[in-house]
């Protein structure tokens, strides 16, 4: 990917070498989409409420220094969040819709947000209640050692995807999609997870599309891209973490469905191909 020289994006929040604080559990998506989007990376609920339990209520503040390595990962975040404003908001303004940029915060170990305190364990995530994306770039090495998905343009998915669950935010997906949680059972509503989380894979698929116009895209990159979306399937990482998979506890859809949705978006370009909610096949 062409990232080096080019604009960043002036909605990044760097919190670096700060605690977080007490985990938040509340109603809603807000309270739970902490527990709900942890694996678009990999974790598990059961391990995030585990590297919590050490958590303190307030937040606390430790010696950070930023090394030549983190500040090159923290300027390539920045330019991709900038180019996603870019195309999001022409997209939006086709539509009639005016795009609201979201924040991104920087991290290490633990962090708050509105949706909670989460640690580091839980990967890259997006909080509706701030509308705020939230990474630790310790998640790029992770992404190359742990998933098997290196390249600049496995970590640009990673955040187009999760500026995807901003998209349906702003959209009122996120809010329609609420009170089924409190309806449904944790089986049913998952079915309903895994097309929210198929849905931002095409979003980040759309803004792929739009970066290609753009001239940033360099050979391989989509190939990176694709194998980032098959290496956090659910079937893929329940293979690698127990042996087995259990479709039933899918959240976010298999690798051949997240490599789908996404390529599909770098095809079409266009929002409204992208309704998961209506697709009679994932």
């Amino acid at each position: 990917m062409k990232w080096q020289g080019r604009r960043g994006s002036n909605n990044v929040e760097d919190r670096r070498g700060m605690g977080g604080g007490k985990m938040v559990f509340g109603g809603g998506i807000g309270g739970v989409v902490i527990l709900l989007l942890v694996a678009l990376l990999g974790g598990n609920p059961g391990e995030l409420l585990n590297s919590m339990q050490g958590m303190t209520g307030t937040e606390s503040s430790a010696p950070y220094e930023e090394t030549a390595k983190e500040k090159e990962q923290a300027e390539f975040v920045s330019v991709v969040l900038a180019d996603t404003e870019e195309v999001w908001k022409e997209v939006f303004e086709k539509k009639g819709m005016q795009y609201r940029e979201p924040k991104l915060v920087l991290y290490t170990g633990s962090v708050q947000s509105a949706c909670g305190a989460a640690s580091s364990a839980v990967g890259p995530f997006y909080c509706p209640g701030d509308q705020k994306l939230y990474i630790d770039l310790s998640f790029y090495d992770e992404l190359q050692s742990k998933f098997e998905a290196p390249g600049d343009f496995a970590m640009a998915y990673v955040i187009a995807h999760e500026v995807g669950h901003h998209v349906q935010t702003l959209e009122g997906t996120m809010d329609k999609l609420a009170p089924l949680r409190q309806k449904l059972s944790e089986q049913e509503y998952n079915k309903y997870q895994v097309r929210l989380e198929l849905q931002a894979d095409y979003y980040a698929g759309v803004w792929a599309h739009h970066a290609k116009g753009m001239d940033i895209l360099e050979e391989g990159d989509l190939e990176e891209a694709l194998n980032a979306a098959t290496a956090v399937g659910d079937d893929t990482l329940q293979k690698k973490g127990q042996g087995y998979v259990v479709p039933e506890s899918f959240t976010h859809g298999t690798s051949a469905q997240r490599k789908r949705w996404f390529y599909k978006g770098f095809k079409t370009g266009k929002m409204e191909q992208g309704d998961t909610f209506k697709a009679g096949k994932l």
